[in-house]
């Protein structure tokens, strides 16, 4: 065999070797290793062209032919190779990455209304259906607005430190028990007809129980006009009953300082359906709060005369409008923010 035909087959022998060990190349580290064994500048390939010069003149162009031949397969493998492994690594990403969209996503967390709020919209829808307005007002208030104007004597087991909550500022400001006194501010700012609703934050030294709380909703309302009489009250409360609980109510004799005829109201409760239970006290029936014919010492103190001039007043607590509306038993329940109870409201 002369040398022209030995290199060739040498160059044969190599290709073969190259192209399956470039099969197992499967890392960019193992093809790297692959063109550097190879077809590197010191790599067999590149090895082979110091013995070109062996050739004869005559045998060169055959030979050189089989090198050119061989070393673009092999470079052209390479490069093959290479955009193969590339775009395996590319695949291999996008799939550790990808999202499948056939799983169910996640819904985001929306906030919803507490109860209590829920009654209270209803009680404003309602009362707004019968021409009623809303008032609001500070909750820190004077004494001055929250006793005083409201025919309510410093003398009285109300103002006592054991019932109120006082601020240690100057002025007598104190936590409001009630928001009557948004009704006070209402009547010096604006001459009769008033027709308003009052609701809001109160605070009381009470002991909490099931129906009690130190802090509490309220809801009043003041209607002020010529030839307002009790039976205007009556009214007004028995149509609110029948639409936000679809339940009576009944009227008992009482004593506030700020009506007069005065008398509280309770609602038939829908929590044990009138037979009894622990929030309405075994009685069948639910103590809403007070109502009354506006006294007529409170027109005067706000510059009313109450001899052109008659209104009513009613209060309720919309803590225990909410527990017959959801038939909840205690009252605490509404106020410990424990989402477990609030989200079956949602």
């Amino acid at each position: 065999m002369t040398t022209a035909d030995s290199l060739i087959a040498t160059l044969a022998d190599l290709r073969q070797r190259a192209l399956e060990r470039l099969s197992l190349a499967t890392t960019a580290d193992l093809l790297e290793a692959w063109r550097i064994a190879f077809i590197a500048r010191k790599g067999e390939l590149p090895g082979l062209r110091e013995r070109l010069p062996s050739v004869s003149k005559e045998e060169m162009p055959r030979v050189g032919q089989a090198f050119n031949a061989t070393k673009q397969v092999l470079e052209q493998a390479y490069e093959a190779r290479k955009v193969g492994l590339g775009g395996a690594a590319l695949e291999a990403g996008i799939a550790g990455e990808a999202i499948d969209i056939s799983l169910p996503g996640r819904a985001p967390l929306t906030g919803y209304a507490h109860p209590v709020k829920e009654t209270l919209r209803e009680i404003i829808r309602i009362f707004g259906s019968m021409g009623f307005s809303v008032a609001e007002g500070p909750e820190a208030e004077t004494d001055r607005n929250n006793f005083e104007l409201l025919n309510i004597p410093a003398d009285h087991p109300s103002r006592d430190t054991m019932d109120t909550f006082y601020l240690d500022v100057p002025g007598g400001i104190l936590l409001r028990t009630h928001t009557s006194p948004v009704q006070a501010r209402v009547m010096l700012s604006q001459e009769p007809p008033v027709r308003i609703i009052a609701p809001g934050r109160c605070y009381r030294r009470d002991q909490e129980d099931a129906s009690h709380l130190s802090y509490f909703w309220q809801c009043e309302g003041l209607a002020v006009d010529r030839y307002v009489t009790f039976s205007d009250l009556k009214g007004v409360l028995a149509s609110f009953a029948s639409q936000i609980l679809g339940c009576k109510v009944r009227f008992r004799p009482h004593h506030f300082q700020f009506t007069e005829p005065s008398a509280e109201f309770d609602f038939s409760c829908l929590v044990c359906g009138g037979k009894g239970c622990r929030v309405c006290k075994y009685e069948g029936w639910l103590e809403i709060s007070g109502a009354g014919m506006v006294h007529p010492q409170v027109l005067r103190n706000v510059g009313y005369d109450p001899t052109a001039v008659s209104g009513f007043a009613f209060g309720m607590g919309p803590e225990r409008v909410t527990m017959m509306r959801y038939g909840i038993n205690d009252m605490r329940l509404l106020n410990a923010n424990d989402l477990r109870f609030l989200r079956q409201f949602a």
